[in-house]
């Protein structure tokens, strides 16, 4: 599914790349060949007043390519300042056809054979336009036509420098966008990578979390149903004497219960749902609070408590939720605290904020596991966490909880020895 997705991903990008370079050089070629064509037009337009003088003399006779024009007989004089070569940068000639399309006059500055100067005239005629472009001989070229006294005038030039610069715009055009396909494919194939990765990580661990939930509501029902089955295979027997099978199904509806409403309460979370009702209060005197509602069971226990709270330390929050989160750190503590072993809670100022640190000694947690411990029904070690009761869902509501009151909570731990939790929030 998230080949599919991540495929999907990459052609859509390539197309998109690929139509907005196909648009930008469309507008570069048409811009440059308008620019091309505006240029063969002004080159031509300059060599057509070189064959055509203002009284529409043409055809000047002269002894070779390099000597002065001369009128033909009858022809008025040529005005101060006429004649001279045509453009030095062009390759011209001019054809003067009767009405009959025989060629009468030519004139050029090189020397071609007759049949090359009747193909240009014939293709010139075959377009029936004033003026245009034909290929000829390997190369472009473009004329105009005139009228003239004796017939119609054809001024050719050759353009096959301008028109290879077209030629070269799409080979260019081509091959850059060739190698940048390439290069953006590549591109694009790493980012789709990393733009998948969230998704796939998400949908990973809500199947884990489907799988996780599944397995802990699977448990009691399994308990619930087999006692159904022991008090329906006794039906003549009391009340009385089924107690312990009604105690054990009771104990298992009271723990589907709350599992379940830890996950309602860990969605509600997740879609900013929670009605949290933030004031000003003293967490000194809520971390005194929980610390004299745990210290029955720290003591049942035989462990040693160390405390030290720094008294008139406030905070803008959720008072009962917060309590909340130093309830779960406090009951995960004595969990896992080796026997005879201490906890230690503090809690100071620090800079601007608020440290609450919760520590414990026992078997610590292992680097690979600090970084999830917080995920929804992770367990560092499954067969000795059921033991001791719980779902995993814990840390996962205090990290929630901590998140909406803009804070941070994280733990460190030394294997072997101990393991604390920290909690920052920010001071009112």
């Amino acid at each position: 599914m998230f080949k599919k997705l991540k495929n999907r991903f990459l052609l859509l990008n390539l197309v998109t790349i690929s139509v907005m370079m196909l648009v930008a050089f469309a507008a570069i070629y048409a811009i440059t060949y308008q620019d091309v064509r505006r240029d063969i037009g002004m080159e031509l337009h300059k060599t057509s007043e070189f064959y055509y003088n203002p009284h529409g003399n043409v055809g000047k006779q002269r002894s070779g390519p390099d000597e002065e024009y001369k009128n033909m007989p009858g022809d008025p004089p040529m005005e101060s300042g006429y004649g001279g070569p045509p453009p030095g940068r062009t390759v011209s000639f001019m054809l003067l056809a009767d009405p009959s399309g025989a060629i009468s006059v030519t004139e050029s500055r090189f020397d071609m054979e007759a049949a090359f100067y009747e193909e240009a005239l014939e293709k010139a005629l075959e377009s029936g336009n004033d003026a245009g472009q034909f290929a000829l001989d390997g190369n472009d070229w473009a004329f105009s036509a005139q009228a003239a006294a004796s017939g119609t005038m054809f001024v050719f030039m050759d353009v096959t420098a301008q028109q290879g610069i077209l030629t070269n715009l799409i080979y260019t055009f081509v091959a850059v966008g060739l190698g940048m396909l390439i290069v953006i494919y590549f591109i694009s194939r790493f980012f789709a990578s990393r733009s998948i990765a969230p998704v796939k990580e998400a949908f990973e661990k809500q199947k884990q979390f489907i799988a996780d939930a599944s397995h802990e509501l699977k448990t009691p029902l399994a308990v619930i149903q087999t006692n159904t089955d022991v008090l329906l295979a006794n039906r003549e027997d009391t009340i009385e004497s089924q107690a312990k099978w009604l105690h054990y199904i009771k104990h298992e509806t009271e723990r589907m219960a709350k599992l379940t409403n830890d996950l309602l309460y860990l969605t509600e979370m997740d879609d900013s749902r929670a009605a949290m009702l933030f004031s000003e209060f003293n967490l000194s005197d809520a971390a005194e609070t929980v610390i004299l509602t745990m210290e029955a069971v720290i003591f049942e226990k035989r462990l040693r408590l160390d405390y030290d709270i720094e008294p008139g330390l406030t905070v803008n929050g959720s008072s009962e939720q917060l309590k909340q989160v130093m309830m779960i750190l406090l009951d995960n503590a004595i969990k896992y605290t080796n026997a005879e072993g201490s906890i230690s809670i503090s809690l100071k100022k620090q800079h601007h904020d608020v440290v609450l640190s919760v520590s414990n000694t026992g078997e610590g947690i292992a680097p690979e596991h600090l970084n999830r411990i917080f995920d929804r029904f992770y367990r560092t070690d499954a067969s000795r966490t059921r033991k001791q009761g719980g779902h995993g869902l814990g840390l996962a509501i205090a990290k929630s909880i901590v998140e909406q009151h803009g804070g941070k909570l994280y733990a460190r731990s030394t294997v072997g020895e101990t393991t604390t939790f920290f909690l920052h929030l920010p001071m009112h």
